[in-house]
């Protein structure tokens, strides 16, 4: 199983760096005010691409946080319990 993740791996990677050397005529980003980028087009999709997942994450952080301030209340409460009878083996 481990090889064919690796695989898929690879081949995604091959076809973005395939994709990346076919995109690199430059392009103009336009934004508001007269104001613009030129760079390669590959430049700018990566790059869009990155922001995007970095958004992503830290979209999931507070999430994240409040997981673990729950387990961690939830353990120091278990840490306080009286401890559970021995479980009984089955028969």
């Amino acid at each position: 199983m481990r090889i064919v993740t690796w695989t898929i791996r690879l081949l995604v990677f091959v076809l973005l760096i395939a994709f990346g050397a076919k995109n690199v005529e430059p392009v103009t980003l336009k934004f508001y005010f007269d104001l613009s980028l030129q760079a390669p087009l590959i430049l700018l999709l990566f790059g869009f691409f990155a922001a995007g997942a970095l958004f992503g994450v830290l979209a999931l952080l507070t999430t994240l946080f409040r997981q673990r301030r729950e387990i961690s209340r939830l353990r120091h409460r278990a840490s306080e319990a009286e401890p559970a009878p021995p479980p009984v083996p089955p028969l």
